[in-house]
């Protein structure tokens, strides 16, 4: 019998797909639309320590081979994401659900945290590293000693399962020097990747940008980015520690994409711009997709072909 069950951060999951923080995650609505869906669980948007109405309109636009945005983190503040997975987690027992979250510094990230060992939490935390859409604010993750920093603040104050979501890497020495980093803390999981910032989409008919802020500069995710995602799921595969697993998103439109994530090493796959087309729906055609092509290979779990990505 073939199954897409997997396991993260000490839990286990019946289907190896979700949602990706900023997509079908505003509101208790979205996140119940996910939870309603075949996917395994859902993460919610990155909470901040109060409500954000992000950039200004418009900031998302799909394009041919995928999507550009620059939302600003729009959310409903760190305490409603945790009111709501808190009941949720009391409605479904046994089940684990990822709370996201990012601090403009350290002192908030710290401040979030504490909020969340008050709760009722049971779940793991995903701690963004790597928004590119703030104006004024860089990606902390391209910041190595600051990272280094943030983790260690973390761990010394926070000892439950936690993930970071990176932005990607494009040379082999920020891999090395970022896993050399990440080793040193008791990750429970990397999630790579974030979108590429700061490209550019322009419509020729009206000589314009597409989208208002940062004059048009956006993250980039879908069919562009699924490249350099893969290059760093399995680049962190080979260098982190084997008990930091890892998230792959970036590119993920059919089952054959998801495949190829477990191939570089991914224990689970996060769903952004594809989901934000289809709606929830689209887990059910992912499942059957990923399951076909394990059939015709002859496997019956994803562990069957995880990192296992043959050289030349």
């Amino acid at each position: 019998m073939i199954s897409t069950a997997t396991t993260l951060a000490g839990s286990n999951f019946d289907n190896c797909m979700m949602n990706a923080s900023g997509v079908y995650c505003m509101d208790s609505d979205e996140l119940l639309a996910v939870e309603n869906s075949k996917a395994a669980t859902f993460v919610t948007k990155s909470g901040t320590l109060q409500p954000r109405k992000g950039n200004p309109e418009p900031r998302y636009f799909e394009t041919e081979f995928g999507s550009i945005n620059s939302m600003g983190l729009p959310n409903n503040g760190v305490d409603y994401y945790l009111d709501f997975v808190s009941q949720d987690q009391i409605n479904h027992p046994g089940k684990t659900y990822f709370l996201s979250i990012t601090g403009f510094n350290l002192a908030e990230d710290l401040e979030l945290l504490q909020k969340v060992t008050d709760s009722d939490f049971a779940g793991v935390v995903e701690l963004n590293l790597s928004c590119p859409n703030v104006p004024g604010k860089p990606q902390t993750g391209y910041d190595f000693e600051t990272v280094d920093a943030i983790l260690k603040a973390v761990f010394d104050a926070y000892h439950k399962p936690l993930g970071v979501k990176l932005p990607p890497y494009f040379d082999i020495i920020h891999f090395d020097q970022m896993a050399e980093i990440l080793n040193k803390y008791p990750l429970s999981y990397v999630n790579s990747i974030n979108s590429i910032g700061n490209g550019l989409y322009i419509n020729d008919d009206t000589e314009t940008v597409v989208i208002k802020p940062k004059q048009g500069f956006g993250g980039i995710g879908g069919e562009y980015v699924k490249p350099t995602a893969l290059a760093n799921v399995h680049a962190f595969y080979q260098r982190l520690n084997k008990d930091i697993q890892i998230i792959g998103t970036g590119g993920i439109q059919t089952g054959k994409d998801i495949f190829e994530h477990i191939l570089c090493g991914a224990s689970m796959v996060q769903v952004g711009t594809a989901l934000m087309v289809e709606g929830p729906v689209i887990f059910e055609r992912l499942t059957a997709e990923l399951e076909a092509i394990m059939a015709e290979k002859g496997y019956t779990s994803i562990e069957d072909f995880r990192g296992k990505l043959n050289y030349l």
